[in-house]
């Protein structure tokens, strides 16, 4: 238990691996499959059907172990995949709809294809209610296994992987919400917007804790399960109402003011008021999300595993899904309707937009992590239960996602297996630049210039500082012959102040003044606090209410990034990291950075 313990503390102090919370979630179904088919098997059943009730006075609710996992736990793990959707949208990969273009298409082509497969071999009667089954992708195990079968240089696939599952959610979430809701009772129904009127006010009185939305939240839970609505959906609600924003300027200052005073008098007073500065920088969407991430992946979703994977693998069931369109349905969706829905919505959007791929993402790559997303898992065991209401229908649905899930991640393996034997990867990093230059780049010279020099630098890192002297000097030397691009790759363990410079020069880049504020930055590379980053914007001349309302809110993160995951996917050593070469031809540049090398090397180019 103590090694849990810590497992989860870690993973709230930032290191989480979905490896691991794939073990901990494989580790529960074994478990509950050997359990349910050992010589103690009547227990499994006997265990989770016991019954449990919760009265206040002469009201109550009475549900046995399984449903209050599947009722009550569940709205935990969907109240925290809604905080995920909801800051996706908010600040994260599905903000920018041109990078979120291609994942979105294909998650709902991951979506439509399983389920019109199924329907083909289960187009009514009872089983044909299942067919929520094989829409959705269980992120967690999708990610572990990628880490494990999938390729080494996968930054940009997993990239993908996760804005798709997010998209996926969205689908899923929706689909639970519409189709699979009981006999519906107005006055609870009613009695639950109220509780998601009263999160909506306690956000506009800007209440920042999150203990001020439990009880709201508790009540509202209630009222959705008597309504007959699937309470989980209550999490997922609650979620999307939530405030999520960048920390605000006076109040990250505000906590810096607070700890400053803890340092001079450290007393249980300034430390609790600093504790609460602290907290209330950051939106109750993020705190939550942090606080609540990992006990979900290490033990709300173990649990729902442990309670619901407990299939009796007897001659009879295994004869029975043999024979089963149910089970064959489920398995035809989540392993053939995702990997042909998902590659080839992606090979049709990159074909009638060449540029959508991202750079470094290839089809081999897609499709393995394609043929992994037939993982259905989770939300499929969670649907099953919903859609099926005869225990044998449910044991052959289980069945089938079971199968599906180990078939879909041998597939994956055995695409990606597939792909490095007929295109191998290089031996060595990529020499080639990943990114051709384009207009998205930031450019000091002529554009259709004969020679390229494109630097990703860091902003903190001296040897990046004295490079723009080798910068200038090279074109001075070439005049009109040489562009030079500078691209953002900080370096967070060495530099923590890179990234918030990096996004300081794209804030400026907005009002014209990118290459003004790049040159005061690199002359004050050994002072990039905060404070000081926002008074060289305004000695640049921007114009300070837009920058600072761009910091807090603007897309400078995700452009940062994506020129980190171009370095990354590169497997740039560090910075200054160049690329010398043609218009069209730009590779790396492996030798000394000084100016005479660098301007052989070009020469060598024209002549």
């Amino acid at each position: 238990m103590r090694g849990l313990v810590e497992r989860i503390a870690d993973a709230r102090r930032g290191d989480s691996s979905e490896t691991l919370a794939a073990a901990f979630l494989l580790a529960a179904t074994v478990a509950a499959l050997v359990w349910a088919n050992s010589a103690w098997g009547e227990t499994y059943r006997a265990f989770w059907h016991t019954p449990l009730s919760v009265t206040v006075g002469t009201h109550g609710i009475e549900l046995d172990l399984q449903h209050w996992v599947n009722d009550g736990l569940m709205a935990l793990f969907f109240f925290v995949v809604g905080l995920e959707v909801k800051r996706e949208f908010a600040m994260g990969e599905l903000r920018d709809t041109s990078r979120a273009a291609v994942p979105i298409v294909a998650a709902l082509a991951g979506l439509a294809v399983p389920a019109l497969l199924f329907l083909l071999l289960n187009p009514s009667g009872p089983a044909s209610a299942a067919w929520g089954v094989v829409i959705s992708t269980d992120t967690a195990f999708v990610l572990g296994l990628l880490a494990v079968v999938g390729p080494s240089r996968a930054l940009r696939l997993r990239v993908f992987l996760m804005t798709l599952a997010v998209a996926d959610d969205v689908g899923a979430l929706a689909i639970i919400a519409v189709v699979y809701t009981d006999d519906l009772r107005v006055g609870p129904l009613l009695v639950s917007f109220l509780g998601l009127a009263l999160v909506l006010v306690l956000r506009r009185m800007r209440v920042w804790r999150g203990a001020g939305y439990l009880v709201v939240s508790l009540v509202t839970w209630t009222a959705m399960y008597l309504s007959g609505v699937h309470p989980t959906l209550a999490g997922v609600m609650i979620a999307l109402l939530l405030p999520v924003y960048p920390p605000r300027r006076r109040e990250v200052e505000h906590a810096a003011a607070l700890t400053r005073a803890f340092r001079q008098s450290p007393n249980p007073e300034y430390a609790r008021a600093a504790r609460l500065g602290l907290e209330r920088a950051v939106s109750v969407n993020e705190r939550l999300m942090r606080l609540y991430q990992p006990y979900t992946a290490f033990l709300v979703v173990p649990i729902f595993a442990l309670a619901n994977a407990g299939v009796v693998l007897s001659r009879e069931t295994l004869t029975a899904a043999a024979t089963s369109p149910l089970t064959w349905g489920i398995v035809l969706g989540l392993v053939i309707g995702k990997f042909v829905g998902i590659t080839g919505a992606t090979a049709l959007f990159a074909r009638i937009r060449p540029q959508a791929l991202a750079p470094g993402l290839t089809f081999p790559q897609i499709a393995g992590g394609a043929a992994l997303s037939g993982v259905g898992f989770t939300i499929s065991l969670f649907i099953v239960d919903l859609a099926l209401e005869d225990p044998l229908l449910q044991d052959e649905a289980r069945v089938g996602v079971l199968s599906a899930s180990v078939i879909a991640a041998l597939l994956g393996w055995g695409v990606f297996a597939l792909g490095n034997r007929l295109a191998p990867p290089p031996a060595g990093p990529p020499k080639k630049l990943l990114r051709p230059v384009g207009r998205r780049d930031h450019v000091r010279g002529p554009l259709d210039a004969p020679l390229t020099v494109v630097e990703y630098g860091d902003f903190e890192c001296p040897f990046c500082s004295k490079a723009t002297g080798v910068a200038r000097e090279l074109r001075e030397h070439f005049g009109d012959r040489l562009r030079y691009v500078f691209r953002h790759y900080p370096l967070d363990d060495y530099h923590p102040h890179a990234r918030y410079a990096a996004q300081a020069a794209e804030a400026a880049a907005v009002q014209g003044k990118f290459w003004e504020m790049h040159d005061t930055l690199f002359r004050h590379s050994d002072d990039l606090e905060r404070d000081a980053v926002d008074g060289y914007a305004a000695t640049v001349g921007l114009d300070m209410d837009r920058y600072e309302e761009d910091m807090r809110t603007g897309d400078f993160v995700t452009r940062v990034e994506d020129d980190e995951l171009d370095a990354l996917t590169s497997e740039l050593p560090g910075t200054p990291a160049f690329y010398l070469g043609g218009a069209d031809t730009p590779r790396r540049h492996d030798g000394p950075h000084d100016t005479a090398t660098m301007i052989r090397e070009l020469e060598k180019l024209l002549t």
